[in-house]
This record gives C-alpha cells, structure tokens and sequence, in this order.
C-alpha cells in the first residue's frame, strides 16, 4: 500500500513539474475562477508574447510591469491586483471582477492609496518651488530646528485621537498618531528641508491648522495647510537704524515687498526656505538697493549692476583645462538664462575653473573663450549636433539609458516624453562597447526610444512597453522618488 501511495506521488510530482516547466501560451492565459480574473504568467515569455497577451485581453502594461518587478501586489488606475508565485517561472496574477478603476471624483483615494504616486507627490511638492516662508499665528505651532519638524496643535484637549496626515507620509490616516499634552497635541518627525502640505484628523475629523495662515487648494473643494521647513538664514549687519529692511532676489522675481526682514538686536533677519541652486539677491534699505556686505560672492549681472549670491545645495565645478593665453573665459548656460557677462571664471595653472551650486538636474552650457563660443572638450555628452552642439551636465543622474551593440552606427540618440521627442536633443556616448545618456528626471512615467542613424528602435533590453498612436510601441520606465 505504502508503496503504491509513493509511486503515485512521484507520479503525479512529476506530470506536476512537467506541466510547470511547459511554457504557458499567451492565448491560453486567462480564466475565471471564483469571481477573480486570473492570468497565468510564464516569466520566460518574450517581449513578443508580453505584448501578444496585453493585447488579446486588454491588460495595462503597468500590469505586467509589476510582475516582471517581482512586485507582490500592484495598484494601477486604481484597480488591485495580486500575484502569486507558482514556481519559479510561473506566476498567477488575479483581481476581483468587482474591482473596477474609480471614477474621477475618487481620484483622492487613489492618491491615499497608491504608494508610488504618493511617493511623487511628496517628492514633487517638497521641491515645487524656488523659496517659501511661514505665515503662522502662533509661533508655537510649528518649529523646525536640526532637520526635526515639531507639530502642534493648540486645544482640542477633549478629542479622544488625532492624527497628523499630509505629503510626508503619503496622506496616512493612521500612521502619525499625536501625543496628548496638557495644553494640546504634539508630533514630531524628520524632514528635509522644503514644501509640505498637511491636515489634522480629529476624532475622524479633516481640518486644517487653525494658526497657519498659509493654505493652497488641494484640488477636491478644500483647503490644505502649508509649511515650509528653513534651510537659509539672511542676516544684515550695520544697518540699526535702518526703518525698513525688504530682502529680494531671483528666486522670488525681484518682488520688492514681498520678504520683509525683522529686525531684532540691531541686525536685520530673515529665514527662509531656498531651493537647491544659485540664487542672486539684494537689499532694499529704506527703498535704496545694496549689496550684502558680508557676501562670499558678488558677481556682475551682465547689464551693468552688481549682485550678491548664494549658494544653497551641492556645486559643481566647472573646469575647462589648457587655453592659458586666453584673456577672459566666461560661463554660460540654461542655469543662469545664458548670460554671457556674469560668470567669470578664474585662470588656474590648468586651465579656468568656477564653483556654482546646482539643484539635481539636466543643463546645458558653453564656454566663452575671449568672445568664442566652444563646447566643453573634456565632455562627450551633447545636446544636438555641429557647431551648434551644447554640452550637457547631468547633475547627480538618477538613470542611465544603456544600448548594446550598434558600433558600426554614426549617431544614436535617445528620444522620449522628458525631451519632447527630440531626435537630436540626448546624443548618446560611446564607452566600452555600449552606447549611454545619462539623465536626471523627475519621479513619474516616461516613454522612449532610441534612435540609430535616424532608425527608430524599442530598447531591446527593457521588457516594458506600451502602444503608441503609430502602432509601433514605446519603450516605458519609471522614476521612483
């Protein structure tokens, strides 16, 4: 009997296996069993047949996306799906038939819910704009101090729970549970320096900060509160008995009213935050403009003036190395409106160099040697082609497009949703036998190709694709914060 029971085990074990080891069809690839859809996924399947069963039965190629992620549930337009491992080829991916993708006006929910998106919306509001200060009521609401932000809300002593919920933790209904003070609720976390939105929940109840003046609409009918955390300090010595002290710069477009400093001890004061970067300033003492005297940088504007600088974030140094009987090397690019009479850069033993803060991103630039327009030698990547050609400086990339092979081709570019589909934007580098860009994009979706002597290709080695308007496919990758 025994020996029966494991002979049909082993039997059955191995027709088992058999079955795991053939390779699923696409067309044979969805049921429905107990009101779920299901669709068994052989990860061995070719970009060919990804495509073949996203088309057959409809499936979003997010969908798919997250499988081959390794991904043990995924949300897309609001819909569940969950995958099940059935062996290590073959996986099973189900939803609910109920489960349906929401309709506009529950939009907010798949916000509150899909951690990805969240993740970008946090990212993206926390750097949305180029400076902000608080407007609260009441000082003790809110303090930053070391990299910690300190939440407070005066009263409601009688409210049996509140909740702290905004861009820092994806809008969480229950993950930042405020303390219970005599005198109010209290919270306190870790954040960078910038933009954050946020609500409290009391007793269930949605409301805004009542001392913070600083509000935006939050795109459903409401109102979101709004704090900036500080990471600059301006400070003006040697003008006490100044009556009015008004701070302006580019980073607010010169607003002459907007940023009023406080004088406290003889010094005038004003903190706020700044985005990473360069930015050009000055004081309106008494309605006349003055450079900061204690300024590390003063730099001409290209227009006959004067300005003071500061840098906030990490800075790149430019280098152009040779050209020692050049009289004057200037710096020009998209980072500074490509002034050609502002960035003087300082002769070396080398060559010329110059320091400048830069927020993560993509720019492109030229050197000025002595009235001549020349891209940086020492830097292969290009914005289009010729004469015409602007080096690009990606500043702490977050993705590098790869293309193997092609080493007989001229030019290969790649092109894609973050260039406008431009062909000869992104002119891609040849090293050690691949051809690369590297960029710095915002957290999202993007769509690309590549282009080899004017041939437009899918990248091969990217399983991820969707269907474009000409029926060719576009390659897709996405930017996690």
């Amino acid at each position: 009997m025994n020996i029966c029971r494991r002979l049909f085990l082993a039997v059955f074990l191995f027709v088992h296996s058999v079955y795991l080891c053939a390779q699923v069809r696409p067309q044979d690839a969805c049921r429905v069993d107990d009101n779920r859809l299901l669709f068994t996924i052989d990860l061995q399947w070719t970009v060919a047949q990804r495509r073949e069963v996203a088309s057959l039965f409809d499936l979003d190629s997010a969908v798919l996306a997250g499988v081959w992620a390794g991904k043990g549930e995924i949300r897309v337009n609001g819909v569940s799906w969950r995958v099940k491992k059935i062996s290590s080829r073959i996986v099973e991916l189900s939803k609910d038939l109920n489960d349906k993708a929401p309709d506009v006006a529950d939009q907010a929910d798949v916000i509150l819910i899909d951690d990805q998106m969240a993740g970008i919306t946090m990212e993206s509001t926390r750097e949305s704009v180029p400076y902000g200060i608080n407007r609260f009521t009441r000082f003790s609401s809110f303090q930053y101090v070391r990299g910690t932000a300190r939440f407070f809300l005066p009263g409601r002593t009688e409210a049996k729970k509140v909740f702290l919920s905004g861009t820092f933790n994806n809008w969480s209904t229950s993950e930042m549970p405020m303390q219970r003070t005599d005198s109010g609720w209290i919270y306190h976390l870790k954040l960078k320096p910038g933009k954050y939105c946020y609500k409290y929940i009391v007793d269930g109840r949605w409301t805004n900060d009542p001392f913070n003046r600083q509000q935006e609409d939050d795109a459903h009918g409401g109102v979101n509160s709004v704090v900036f955390c500080y990471n600059h300090w301006f400070r003006l010595y040697d003008y006490p008995t100044a009556k009015r002290v008004v701070l302006a710069g580019s980073f607010n477009g010169w607003n002459q009213d907007a940023l009023k400093m406080i004088k406290s001890g003889g010094v005038w004061l004003l903190n706020l935050y700044l985005r990473d970067g360069t930015h050009a300033y000055k004081y309106l003492v008494n309605g006349h403009w003055i450079n900061d005297p204690r300024a590390r940088v003063n730099r001409p504007d290209g227009a006959g003036h004067v300005n003071s600088f500061v840098g906030v974030g990490d800075s790149n140094v430019f280098i152009l190395k040779g050209y020692p009987a050049a009289k004057q090397v200037v710096l020009s690019g998209n980072f500074n409106a490509w002034n050609t009479g502002e960035l003087y850069m300082e002769k070396t033993p080398g060559g010329w160099r110059l320091p400048y803060a830069l927020a993560p991103g993509m720019y492109e630039y030229k050197f000025i040697v002595d009235g001549d327009w020349i891209s940086d030698p020492s830097n292969p990547v290009r914005s289009g082609g010729g004469d015409g050609a602007n080096s690009v400086l990606v500043f702490k990339p977050n993705h590098t497009f790869t293309l193997e092979g092609h080493s007989d081709a001229v030019k290969v570019s790649v092109a894609g949703s973050f260039n406008g589909w431009n062909q000869d934007s992104y002119v891609m580098s040849r090293k050690d036998f691949k051809w690369i860009f590297p960029v710095r994009l915002q957290p999202g979706k993007y769509t690309y190709k590549f282009v080899v002597d004017h041939k437009w290709i899918l990248d091969p080695a990217n399983p991820f694709w969707e269907a474009n308007e000409y029926g060719t496919d576009n390659s897709v990758i996405w930017i996690e914060p």
